[in-house]
């Protein structure tokens, strides 16, 4: 069990608790908090033991015993009020493991059992089938975070010429609406033709980068993506939030954080929003899927309820020269100067 936490978490926890919850002997839920959390931070789990079928949880928490055992208490009190087992309840701290549902000192020694999880078989099967538990959160954030040196100058000289070209076939215009509802319909074959490189194998050069992030800051375009989403397109937008400018992160973040979401990865999901909502606090589409991260809502609430792109064109009607604000409101924001590293 122990082995297997930091796979299913993605890294090794530290002042942590983990809920895992089974039904039928299979993992159905997997869910992490950092310690300490205030009283009443499991509530939001009691309507997923009903949604899941969970009869029976496994809760691991990290750290020493004053941190630990009022998660464990709270996780535990709320099982029992669900009427859902608690298979084992462990708190693990210095190659230690303590149990807090077996009190006999033949199996569970007061001062712990010692364990190794460089020896479980859990963890070389893990390795062979490519799986990866980083040394902490932090590791795994920076797996997200923004590149440096020689790639973000790079990436910074593609973006201000991608604002340059924008600017002066903007400013060429003699009709705004005209030309707002020509760059949509640029920024949608964008988004495809993105999807299509990178289900080749394929990666966006630095001008194709920077000029879709310009494109994703338009909802309709966000929107396409979003639509259209797959599992697999997260490491399509992973690669986008490591190298676009900060200001137009998150839009692509929260496209990480869906597709994330959507293939189980709560983990990174969250790291994602926090990465869109450093940016931009009020950035909308990130609040709300944060929001379903913290209340522990399933991606299946999404199934057959994301709208077409027709159903979008619908609803959204016409692009005119307003669907530009978001984008050109960005313009004036300067970046930091790169760091080389």
């Amino acid at each position: 069990m122990l082995a297997a936490v930091p796979y299913l978490v993605g890294f090794h926890p530290t002042a942590s608790l983990i809920v895992i919850g089974l039904a039928r002997s299979q993992a159905k839920l997997v869910a992490r908090w950092a310690l300490p959390f205030p009283p009443g931070t499991l509530d939001a789990m009691s309507p997923l033991f009903d949604r899941e079928s969970i009869t029976e949880i496994v809760v691991v928490g990290y750290g020493r015993g004053e941190l630990v055992t009022p998660a464990v208490d709270e996780a535990r009190d709320l099982a029992a009020k669900e009427g859902v087992r608690v298979g084992e309840a462990l708190r693990a701290h210095e190659g230690r493991y303590w149990s807090y549902v077996c009190d006999l000192a033949t199996c569970c020694p007061a001062d712990g059992t010692p364990y190794d999880l460089s020896s479980s078989q859990i963890a070389a099967e893990a390795t062979v089938r490519g799986l990866v538990a980083l040394p902490n959160r932090e590791a795994l954030e920076r797996t997200l975070a923004p590149v440096t040196g020689p790639v973000r100058m790079a990436m910074r000289q593609a973006t201000a010429e991608a604002i340059a070209a924008f600017q002066t076939r903007i400013m060429a215009t003699t009709d705004l609406d005209a030309f707002a509802a020509q760059f949509v319909s640029e920024g949608l074959a964008r988004v495809r033709s993105a999807m299509d490189t990178h289900a080749a194998g394929g990666r966006l050069d630095d001008a194709e980068a920077a000029r879709l992030g310009l494109d994703l800051t338009i909802m309709r375009v966000r929107d396409e993506a979003w639509t259209v989403m797959d599992e697999s397109h997260a490491s399509l937008w992973k690669d986008l939030t490591r190298r676009l400018e900060p200001r137009f992160t998150p839009p692509v973040a929260s496209l990480l954080a869906m597709a994330s979401w959507r293939a189980g990865n709560s983990v990174q999901a969250t790291i994602a929003l926090e990465r869109a909502l450093t940016s931009d606090p009020a950035y909308s589409m990130a609040n709300l899927l944060m929001h379903a991260l913290q209340n522990l809502l399933s991606p299946a609430i999404l199934r057959d309820r994301l709208p077409t792109p027709a159903e979008l064109d619908t609803a959204m009607g016409p692009a005119t020269s307003a669907w530009l604000l978001p984008l050109i409101n960005l313009f004036d924001e300067e970046g930091p100067p790169p760091t080389l590293k």
